[in-house]
């Protein structure tokens, strides 16, 4: 793998992120939740704040949406070996 140019965020997604095939058809979410990782990085992606998202789904939490935001970055860092 190459070098990490980023310093790692505080908040790791793994404990905060889960999947399960019963649950969204499998999507990743955010733990004890039914809401899709995609839909709150949809929402960063439009310019909605961290305060704005919460204002929305009321019991989220900051660490959460970080945990969005490392679970992205990860799979931003993916790299294929063929």
């Amino acid at each position: 793998m190459g070098t990490r140019y980023y310093q790692a965020m505080p908040v790791g997604w793994k404990d905060r992120i889960a999947s399960n095939p019963k649950i969204l058809r499998g999507k990743p979410r955010l733990q004890g939740t039914r809401i899709p990782v995609g839909l709150v990085l949809g929402y960063l992606a439009a310019g909605k704040t961290a305060e704005d998202i919460i204002a929305e789904f009321t019991g989220l939490t900051r660490d959460q949406i970080a945990a969005c935001l490392d679970y992205a970055r990860e799979l931003a860092e993916f790299e294929a070996v063929i």
